[in-house]
Protein backbone atom coordinates (compact mmCIF):
# COMPACT_ATOMS: atom_id res chain seq x y z
CA UNK A 1 0.00 0.00 0.00
CA UNK A 2 1.30 3.53 -0.69
CA UNK A 3 2.39 5.25 2.19
CA UNK A 4 1.00 8.90 2.38
CA UNK A 5 3.04 11.60 4.62
CA UNK A 6 -0.25 12.97 6.57
CA UNK A 7 1.83 15.63 8.27
CA UNK A 8 2.00 17.51 4.84
CA UNK A 9 -0.86 18.83 3.09
CA UNK A 10 -1.81 16.82 0.23
CA UNK A 11 -0.58 17.88 -2.92
CA UNK A 12 -1.90 16.65 -6.87
CA UNK A 13 0.77 14.04 -6.80
CA UNK A 14 0.07 12.58 -3.60
CA UNK A 15 -3.71 12.92 -4.33
CA UNK A 16 -3.50 11.06 -7.58
CA UNK A 17 -1.46 7.74 -6.01
CA UNK A 18 -4.66 7.48 -2.77
CA UNK A 19 -6.80 4.87 -3.92
CA UNK A 20 -10.19 4.45 -2.48
CA UNK A 21 -8.94 2.21 -0.38
CA UNK A 22 -6.40 3.91 0.58
CA UNK A 23 -8.63 6.53 2.19
CA UNK A 24 -10.32 4.15 3.82
CA UNK A 25 -7.43 2.90 5.80
CA UNK A 26 -6.08 6.69 6.22
CA UNK A 27 -9.18 7.87 8.08
CA UNK A 28 -8.93 3.99 9.95
CA UNK A 29 -5.56 5.11 11.00
CA UNK A 30 -5.92 8.43 11.83
CA UNK A 31 -9.08 7.59 13.87
CA UNK A 32 -6.62 4.93 15.79
CA UNK A 33 -4.18 7.52 16.50
CA UNK A 34 -6.59 10.21 17.98
CA UNK A 35 -7.72 7.08 20.00
CA UNK A 36 -4.10 6.79 21.29
CA UNK A 37 -3.91 10.33 22.07
CA UNK A 38 -0.76 9.91 18.66
CA UNK A 39 -1.84 12.28 16.85
CA UNK A 40 0.73 14.04 14.14
CA UNK A 41 2.01 17.26 15.22
CA UNK A 42 1.23 19.09 11.95
CA UNK A 43 2.32 22.87 11.25
CA UNK A 44 -1.04 23.62 10.81
CA UNK A 45 0.37 27.47 9.29
CA UNK A 46 2.67 25.66 6.79
CA UNK A 47 -0.50 23.61 5.53
CA UNK A 48 -2.48 27.34 5.11
CA UNK A 49 0.35 28.13 2.66
CA UNK A 50 0.98 24.84 1.37
CA UNK A 51 -3.01 24.84 0.04
CA UNK A 52 -3.61 28.86 -0.31
CA UNK A 53 -3.09 28.27 -4.45
CA UNK A 54 -5.01 24.87 -4.34
CA UNK A 55 -6.63 22.18 -2.90
CA UNK A 56 -6.51 18.18 -3.28
CA UNK A 57 -8.40 16.52 -0.76
CA UNK A 58 -8.27 12.87 -0.54
CA UNK A 59 -12.72 12.15 1.27
CA UNK A 60 -15.29 14.16 1.52
CA UNK A 61 -17.27 13.24 5.03
CA UNK A 62 -21.09 13.81 5.45
CA UNK A 63 -21.32 14.30 9.09
CA UNK A 64 -23.82 16.03 11.52
CA UNK A 65 -23.61 19.50 12.78
CA UNK A 66 -22.80 17.93 16.23
CA UNK A 67 -20.45 19.96 17.92
CA UNK A 68 -18.42 16.90 19.25
CA UNK A 69 -17.79 15.34 16.09
CA UNK A 70 -15.32 17.14 14.83
CA UNK A 71 -14.05 14.83 11.35
CA UNK A 72 -10.51 16.47 11.10
CA UNK A 73 -9.71 16.01 14.51
CA UNK A 74 -11.56 12.64 15.19
CA UNK A 75 -9.26 11.30 11.93
CA UNK A 76 -6.31 13.04 12.34
CA UNK A 77 -6.73 15.21 9.23
CA UNK A 78 -4.67 18.28 8.67
CA UNK A 79 -5.90 21.24 6.37
CA UNK A 80 -6.42 20.55 2.98
CA UNK A 81 -7.41 16.82 3.69
CA UNK A 82 -10.84 16.25 3.57
CA UNK A 83 -14.09 18.04 2.48
CA UNK A 84 -16.95 18.52 4.93
CA UNK A 85 -20.58 18.56 4.45
CA UNK A 86 -22.48 18.80 7.96
CA UNK A 87 -26.07 18.75 8.48
CA UNK A 88 -28.39 18.00 11.28
CA UNK A 89 -28.56 14.36 10.85
CA UNK A 90 -26.53 13.89 8.25
CA UNK A 91 -29.05 13.13 5.12
CA UNK A 92 -28.89 13.90 1.55
CA UNK A 93 -30.37 16.70 -0.44
CA UNK A 94 -29.54 17.84 -3.93
CA UNK A 95 -27.39 20.73 -2.65
CA UNK A 96 -25.26 18.02 -0.55
CA UNK A 97 -25.27 16.03 -3.87
CA UNK A 98 -24.04 18.85 -5.76
CA UNK A 99 -20.93 19.50 -3.16
CA UNK A 100 -20.27 15.53 -3.23
CA UNK A 101 -20.32 15.88 -7.61
CA UNK A 102 -18.06 18.66 -6.85
CA UNK A 103 -15.48 17.34 -4.77
CA UNK A 104 -15.44 13.94 -6.76
CA UNK A 105 -15.69 14.38 -10.51
CA UNK A 106 -13.40 18.04 -10.70
CA UNK A 107 -11.33 17.75 -7.16
CA UNK A 108 -10.34 14.38 -7.20
CA UNK A 109 -11.88 13.16 -4.10
CA UNK A 110 -11.38 8.89 -3.95
CA UNK A 111 -14.12 8.08 -1.45
CA UNK A 112 -17.04 9.32 0.14
CA UNK A 113 -18.23 8.47 4.21
CA UNK A 114 -21.75 9.05 5.48
CA UNK A 115 -20.39 9.70 9.15
CA UNK A 116 -23.75 8.91 11.94
CA UNK A 117 -23.28 9.13 15.44
CA UNK A 118 -24.40 8.00 18.85
CA UNK A 119 -26.82 9.99 21.25
CA UNK A 120 -27.66 12.27 18.10
CA UNK A 121 -30.12 15.13 19.14
CA UNK A 122 -31.34 15.25 14.92
CA UNK A 123 -32.37 11.45 15.08
CA UNK A 124 -33.88 12.04 18.81
CA UNK A 125 -36.04 14.81 17.39
CA UNK A 126 -36.98 12.70 14.67
CA UNK A 127 -38.07 9.70 16.70
CA UNK A 128 -40.21 12.30 18.84
CA UNK A 129 -41.97 13.81 15.71
CA UNK A 130 -40.65 17.17 17.53
CA UNK A 131 -42.21 20.27 15.64
CA UNK A 132 -40.32 23.59 15.61
CA UNK A 133 -39.51 26.05 12.27
CA UNK A 134 -37.68 24.99 9.70
CA UNK A 135 -36.33 22.04 11.75
CA UNK A 136 -39.62 20.04 11.39
CA UNK A 137 -38.98 19.64 7.75
CA UNK A 138 -35.87 19.08 8.32
CA UNK A 139 -36.41 15.87 10.71
CA UNK A 140 -38.94 14.41 8.24
CA UNK A 141 -35.91 13.66 6.45
CA UNK A 142 -34.64 11.55 8.87
CA UNK A 143 -38.52 10.01 9.39
CA UNK A 144 -38.12 7.11 6.83
CA UNK A 145 -34.96 5.30 9.08
CA UNK A 146 -37.32 5.50 12.27
CA UNK A 147 -39.93 4.62 10.76
CA UNK A 148 -38.09 1.50 9.00
CA UNK A 149 -36.32 0.54 12.56
CA UNK A 150 -37.44 -2.58 14.09
CA UNK A 151 -37.81 -2.47 17.76
CA UNK A 152 -38.99 -5.21 20.37
CA UNK A 153 -42.33 -5.31 20.71
CA UNK A 154 -43.93 -2.58 23.27
CA UNK A 155 -40.49 -1.13 23.35
CA UNK A 156 -40.22 2.72 23.41
CA UNK A 157 -39.37 3.55 20.12
CA UNK A 158 -38.80 7.63 21.76
CA UNK A 159 -35.52 9.45 21.91
CA UNK A 160 -36.08 7.79 26.18
CA UNK A 161 -34.88 4.90 24.10
CA UNK A 162 -31.25 5.30 23.30
CA UNK A 163 -30.39 1.92 22.05
CA UNK A 164 -33.56 2.83 19.14
CA UNK A 165 -32.17 5.92 18.65
CA UNK A 166 -28.67 4.60 17.66
CA UNK A 167 -30.11 1.86 15.75
CA UNK A 168 -32.21 4.85 13.89
CA UNK A 169 -29.31 7.07 13.46
CA UNK A 170 -27.03 3.93 11.99
CA UNK A 171 -29.84 3.12 9.43
CA UNK A 172 -30.31 6.32 8.61
CA UNK A 173 -26.79 6.54 7.64
CA UNK A 174 -27.19 3.16 5.56
CA UNK A 175 -29.90 5.36 4.05
CA UNK A 176 -27.79 8.58 3.05
CA UNK A 177 -25.56 6.10 1.34
CA UNK A 178 -28.41 4.43 -0.62
CA UNK A 179 -30.25 7.72 -1.83
CA UNK A 180 -26.41 9.15 -2.81
CA UNK A 181 -26.22 6.09 -5.16
CA UNK A 182 -29.60 6.76 -6.45
CA UNK A 183 -29.58 10.43 -6.86
CA UNK A 184 -26.40 11.33 -7.96
CA UNK A 185 -25.76 9.41 -11.72
CA UNK A 186 -22.03 11.16 -11.66
CA UNK A 187 -21.49 9.79 -8.53
CA UNK A 188 -23.15 6.46 -9.19
CA UNK A 189 -21.16 6.21 -12.08
CA UNK A 190 -18.18 7.01 -10.95
CA UNK A 191 -18.67 4.48 -7.69
CA UNK A 192 -19.84 1.35 -10.85
CA UNK A 193 -16.15 2.23 -12.80
CA UNK A 194 -14.47 2.43 -8.64
CA UNK A 195 -13.19 5.61 -9.47
CA UNK A 196 -15.03 6.44 -5.80
CA UNK A 197 -15.36 4.78 -2.74
CA UNK A 198 -18.95 5.59 -0.55
CA UNK A 199 -19.28 4.08 2.56
CA UNK A 200 -20.85 4.31 6.22
CA UNK A 201 -19.35 5.27 9.81
CA UNK A 202 -20.95 5.70 12.80
CA UNK A 203 -18.65 7.54 15.72
CA UNK A 204 -19.61 7.02 19.26
CA UNK A 205 -19.53 9.93 20.85
CA UNK A 206 -18.65 8.23 24.87
CA UNK A 207 -15.19 6.81 23.11
CA UNK A 208 -14.34 8.34 20.19
CA UNK A 209 -14.02 5.30 17.98
CA UNK A 210 -15.44 5.51 14.66
CA UNK A 211 -16.57 1.78 13.12
CA UNK A 212 -16.57 2.00 9.66
CA UNK A 213 -19.95 -0.55 8.63
CA UNK A 214 -19.63 -1.61 5.10
CA UNK A 215 -15.20 -1.33 4.33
Amino acid sequence: MTEVNNAIAQTQETQKSITPKIAIEMLKKGNERFLSNTSINRSYLSQVGDTSKGQYPFAVVLSCIDSRVPTEIIFDQGIGDLFNACVAGNFVNEDILGSMEFACKLAGVKLIVVLGHTSCGAVKGACDSAKLGNLTQLLDKIKPAVDATESDENKDRSSKNLDFVNKVAEKNVHFAVNDIVDQSPVLHEMYKQKEIEIVSAMYDVKTGKVKFLNS
